[in-house]
């Protein structure tokens, strides 16, 4: 069953439109290093506040100072990955009881627990997720296994035909919500947040490279 909480949910709704905001920003390309205030190219990188889920804008320099380091602020990576033959039944995805049918879910470290955040007209809203499904779908799909805590999520889309799985950065994940939120109308949301539905993830699947779902080393 799905839980809401008010000040989670604008708390969230927030961040998503910060950085949606910040995503308009990079394609202007008229903001400074939230770190050492340098001028930003265009294809600058984010960090996030892992207690906070805070993401802001840093300068190539200051954001590798955040790589693969345990510690307050967190580098987001850049590119998705596509997870060709991502296995979960209906009954798995029935009991995970979303409202709907598009989800995010990853590690928060600071809480030590899984989130699945799914978007809403009011921004994004939690939803308990229990251990055992989670563990379920680690089994099926070893490549969640490696997820990186804070950073990365499983993004879920089954809306209407499709079926579409990725290991997504963070910040790609509250831009959909931003999305989301800013072009809702009506009840159903109207036909232009369904055309930016569409339009996220055509560009996510463009960005993205393949992705087995089995663990494999050299």
């Amino acid at each position: 069953m799905s839980s809401t909480d008010g000040h989670t949910a604008s708390a969230t709704s927030e961040q998503a439109l910060a950085t949606l905001r910040r995503f308009a920003q990079r394609r202007a390309g008229a903001q400074g290093c939230e770190f050492c205030s340098e001028a930003l190219s265009a294809e600058h990188r984010h960090v996030i506040e892992v207690g906070t889920r805070n993401i802001v804008c840093a300068c190539t320099p200051c954001a590798l100072r955040f790589e693969n380091v345990i510690g307050h602020w967190k580098l987001i990576p850049r590119d998705p990955k596509r997870l060709e033959g991502f296995q979960i039944s209906d009954l798995q995805w029935n009991a995970l009881s979303l409202p709907i049918n598009l989800v995010f879910i990853f590690r928060n470290s600071a809480e030590k627990k899984l989130v699945a955040l799914y978007p809403s007209p009011g921004g994004a809203t939690e939803s308990l997720l229990p251990a055992t499904d989670w563990e379920s779908l680690v089994s099926d799909n070893p490549v969640l296994g490696e997820m990186n805590s804070d950073v990365e999520a499983l993004l879920i889309n089954r809306l209407k035909d499709a079926r579409d799985y990725y290991l997504a950065p963070i910040d790609r994940c509250f831009e959909l919500v931003g999305r989301i939120r800013l072009n809702w109308r009506g009840f159903s949301g109207g036909d232009r947040v369904w055309a930016e539905i569409e339009n996220f993830f055509a560009t996510l699947r463009a960005d993205s490279k393949e992705t087995s779902t089995d663990v494999q080393h050299a």
